[in-house]
């Protein structure tokens, strides 16, 4: 389970990062308008035009995302000797952040996606552009920029829109290069021939291109595993994160796989979407997230660009509070119920992880609170919090307790980051949460002994141990609420 507060250091780090993009670079052109009428020549709407837009895309619209994160970025593409190369050069050269290395070729266009918009709905998409290979003179041109521009890189993004920039011989070339370089490789697919990506750190297919590739089903998390896997093994990838839709992502490598839910709360348009992903992917890994923390991230940024119209790009800020929300989720999905713990407790062991447990009441949690939990962190991979519900501590304590209740004593346990469950209970002692979730580690304050904490012999039995944190002098939730009542009584005399 990844904290999501981890991983705003690594979003603050995006600054710091430079990025190599080689790819296919295109203009995006937006024509808008209204369709009131039928052409009286053929059965088609007649679009009124109101304004048009340009924009960078395919491997524009990567390096879009980069800046818009904060990060700078070099671009290695190619585009025709002709007005629409000159206005991509315009772009590019249009924000300090980037470095254009394009090479230009007489030989073929550059490529244009042009849609027509009527009051918000796309009409028609008209392409303008050539697929073939690059010749070999220019192969060459583009290797020789990518090799100069990857000595001040961090990491490299490969942006193939099957356009022929990333040929075979460019592929194979320019992953050798990294790779001696010690630069990370990160490349987005358009061919289901994965071969071709050989040595890459990292594959980003979706769902299509993985059953193209693999030539098996991707309905299910497994499936998905037993098809990345087996592209992996036969082509030499290290790791894939499959983007999956409405299915969210799945991370798998070697040994491990992680199913990552989709973000969107509404999904409006989903142009450009694998771009974003694709740039906080690697701004993420370059500023030394593991691969699992990037993928959350990437996550985040996908979902929060879907709900942008056309090809949107997302921005730092974005990120942050896409991750906060993240943070509020993650800490709801904290507090559970017994069998689920158990559940959650279980797959724990099955990685190797040591278990631990501590319980309470928590009530208007102090410093004393925190250093207990964190001596018991310290003890176990994982820590479990037992807590009291308000009838319990209302049995336990008298009728004037808890102060806070029961749903606001789990979330602000949950928010901890050494806290990774919390599972209310009603009994006055905890005995059937020991029972049930069998920790490696019971532990409890140093105004216990052993002998008298409870579950102890339990735990002892199976071969676990009790741990007895020391206290921290001079905090008393009950000293805490005196304190406040003679506050109050003396402002009421």
């Amino acid at each position: 389970m990844i904290d999501p507060r981890k991983l705003t250091p690594v979003i603050e780090r995006f600054e710091l990062i430079h990025v190599l993009c080689l790819g296919d670079v295109m203009l995006d052109r937006f024509t808008y308008g209204s369709a009131a009428r039928i052409s009286p020549e053929a059965p088609i709407p007649v679009l009124s035009i109101s304004h048009q837009q340009s924009m960078l895309g395919g491997a524009g619209n990567v390096v879009r995302n980069l800046l818009s994160l904060g990060a700078t970025a070099t671009l290695v593409a190619v585009t025709g000797d002709d007005a629409e190369g000159r206005e991509i050069d315009f772009l590019l050269n249009s924000d300090e952040n980037l470095t254009a290395a394009l090479v230009s070729s007489g030989r073929r266009p550059t490529t244009v996606k042009t849609r027509f918009i009527a009051d918000g709905q796309q009409l028609l998409r008209a392409d303008a552009e050539v697929t073939h290979a690059l010749a070999s003179d220019t192969a060459n041109k583009v290797i020789a920029q990518f090799e100069q521009a990857l000595t001040k890189a961090d990491i490299v993004i490969l942006s193939d829109y099957a356009k022929g920039v990333l040929s075979d011989e460019v592929l194979k070339e320019v992953i050798g290069l990294a790779k001696a370089a010690g630069k990370p490789v990160i490349a987005d697919p358009k061919s289901a021939d994965f071969s071709r990506y050989s040595g890459v750190t990292l594959l980003t297919p979706n769902r299509k291109e993985m059953i193209e590739a693999a030539d098996l089903p991707c309905d299910t998390d497994k499936n998905v595993e037993q098809a990345a896997r087996s592209v992996m093994e036969r082509d030499a990838i290290e790791t894939l994160l499959v983007t999956r839709s409405e299915a969210g992502m799945s991370l798998v490598d070697a040994e491990t796989a992680h199913h990552i839910p989709a973000q969107a709360q509404e999904v409006f348009d989903v142009s450009g979407a694998g771009d974003s992903v694709i740039a906080c992917l690697a701004l993420a890994i370059g500023a030394g997230a593991d691969m699992g923390e990037a993928a959350m991230l990437a996550n985040l940024a996908g979902g929060v660009v879907v709900a942008k119209s056309g090809t949107a790009a997302v921005t730092r800020d974005e990120i942050q509070a896409a991750l906060h929300n993240a943070e509020v989720q993650s800490a709801d999905e904290k507090v559970t119920g017994l069998s689920r713990a158990r559940e959650i407790v279980d797959a724990w062991r099955a990685r190797g992880l040591k278990v631990g447990f501590t319980n309470g009441c928590f009530d208007l949690i102090h410093p004393g609170h925190i250093s207990l939990i964190a001596q018991a962190k310290a003890e176990c991979d994982r820590l479990i919090i037992g807590l009291n519900t308000d009838d319990s501590i209302r049995r336990l304590k008298g009728p004037d307790r808890p102060a806070t209740g029961e749903t606001s004593r789990a979330i602000v346990l949950a928010s901890l980051e050494d806290v990774d469950l919390v599972v209310p209970f009603a009994e006055d002692i905890p005995i059937n949460l020991i029972e049930t979730l069998s920790p490696d580690v019971l532990v409890k304050g140093a105004d216990y002994t052993v002998e008298t904490v409870v579950g102890a012999d339990i735990v002892q039995a199976y071969g676990g141990r009790v741990f007895l944190a020391g206290l921290k002098d001079g905090f008393s939730t009950t000293r805490t609420i005196q304190r406040l009542l003679e506050i109050d009584r003396k402002k009421g005399s």
